[in-house]
């Protein structure tokens, strides 16, 4: 009878993946806010309209920049908002930062709430309609901004006037915190972190872009989601460069610089980064995993089962997955000689990489060299950042901000995630570990593509939800 062992151990085996699998249920609902909030909804339309029409495009070259369209914008806050520039403190930083003081009953444990105003170039002739003419059209409002992120600019602002003018007085000090140059990794957010650490102030919580309310995200969810960055993934840009004594086309000789960087891009792409479920995706993964389908619910409850599956499928799929599971490798440059009959002396390319926590830019930098084994081959880092801190979940500060979601979207499933795009709030790593990030929007994924692309425009219901979820989270301020 010794083959009764085996088949015991195989049926305790499926036992224990199918009592997981059955106890891996849903958490409880994010409590509700309760009442409704209302406002002037044609007049938050009528601000971010206005602030859509300020040209605040930045550039790396700075010289290309319009200063006179970001003090427009900045000239017209104090009429779109008057009661915030009534009752608040202002002031301006380097680098076009802006920095409001709402003092609340106690000066503890300050709440922060970012955006940017500035936005990326247009290319006018791929528009529909003018990207700086705020035009409504239907339930629709266009123009560059609208999305990223003059529309949480504008929220943010706008729910504290009305507020304001209804006589309430958060219990704890709220910042406005604003930056215009975000879309070219500028110092003004740093710059106001610079400001809160000289004066000894220690957030408790800070909010700026991130993630949204959003559909078909996560394996076997049909629930819309509200997802909330708790952390972000670093970037860097890396140079692959080959010299030579070049020649003519006619006569090639082997391994030529574009030979070797060519052969180099291909073993990187095939030795993608080792996967890392970081504390971010599990995090998701323990609350989306939850209200999947049993298949889905199977594989998230016995990961240290079926890591290795789930990292095929990353793999195969990739896209967004596969991006919160390791750092990327995208290729995006490649230079070499000025003429077509030449073998260039010189060339290079360039991979812009997204870096999982768990690495590092000097970790990145040797896994590359090691993938492409070739001493000829000069890898280099030409800029970038590392990941973030990472913000804990189980406190005060993702309450409220949880609450003001699931108020305002309702039905939604509020989880954590990792932002695989960079941001200015992780410069808030130095002085607070409850940094979240999330776009007071939700988008369809049509919508979500033209961020820094063609067409971008809100519904203007998506612009009143806006407003409503900063007013939710400026009352539990």
């Amino acid at each position: 009878m010794w083959w009764l062992i085996p088949v015991a151990a195989v049926v305790l085996f499926f036992a224990v993946l199918l009592i997981r699998t059955l106890r891996f249920t849903p958490k409880p609902p994010v409590q509700l806010l309760e009442g409704d909030e209302t406002f002037d909804k044609d007049a938050a339309v009528t601000s971010l309209q206005e602030l859509v029409r300020c040209k605040t495009v930045s550039y790396t070259d700075p010289t290309l920049e319009d200063d006179a369209e970001f003090e427009k914008l900045i000239a017209l806050l104090p009429t779109l908002y008057p009661h915030v520039f009534k009752t608040c403190s202002f002031r301006q930083l380097p680098d076009r930062a802006l920095l409001f003081h709402w003092k609340g009953n106690s000066a503890g444990d300050p709440a922060v709430l970012m955006a940017h105003y500035d936005v990326v170039p247009v290319e006018e002739d791929g528009w529909e309609k003018p990207a700086f003419d705020a035009i409504i059209e239907g339930d629709v409002l266009w123009g560059r901004g609208t999305l990223d992120t003059k529309v949480t600019f504008n929220g943010i602002l706008f729910a504290a006037d009305h507020l304001i003018a209804a006589g309430f007085t958060p219990e704890n000090d709220v910042y406005f915190a604003f930056s215009g140059g975000e879309e070219v990794n500028g110092k003004g957010a740093a710059n106001i972190v610079d400001w809160f650490e000289d004066n000894g102030i220690t957030p408790s919580m800070v909010v700026d872009e991130g993630g949204g309310v959003v559909e078909n995200v996560f394996p076997g969810v049909n629930a819309p989601c509200g997802m909330i960055g708790i952390a972000e993934k670093g970037m860097l840009n890396a140079r692959y460069r080959v010299k030579s004594t070049g020649g003519h086309a006619s006569a090639p000789k082997p391994n030529a610089p574009i030979d070797r960087l060519s052969a180099a891009c291909c073993k990187v792409l095939r030795n993608p980064f080792p996967y890392h479920i970081t504390p971010p995706v599990a995090a998701m993964f323990d609350t989306l995993g939850r209200h999947s389908s049993f298949v889905y619910r199977l594989i998230f409850s016995n990961l240290w089962l079926f890591a290795p599956v789930l990292d095929m499928i990353c793999k195969a799929s990739g896209g967004e997955l596969n991006a919160l599971m390791r750092t990327t490798v995208a290729f995006t440059q490649m230079s070499g000689s000025k003429a077509p009959n030449v073998i260039p002396p010189n060339a290079e390319m360039v991979s812009n990489m997204r870096l999982n926590p768990y690495d590092t830019m000097a970790s990145a930098l040797r896994y590359l060299r090691k993938a492409v084994k070739d001493d000829s081959v000069e890898i280099t880092a030409i800029g970038g950042m590392e990941p973030s801190r990472i913000s804990v979940i189980d406190c005060p500060a993702w309450d409220k901000v949880a609450r003001a979601v699931a108020s305002t979207w309702k039905g939604c499933l509020v989880s954590p995630y990792l932002m695989v795009q960079c941001s200015d709030c992780r410069h808030y790593g130095r002085i607070s570990d409850k940094v979240y990030r999330f776009s007071a929007m939700d988008l369809t994924a049509e919508e979500r593509a033209t961020i820094h692309g063609h067409n971008e425009r809100i519904r203007l219901e998506t612009l009143y939800r806006s407003v409503e979820f900063f007013i939710r989270l400026i009352k539990q301020c």
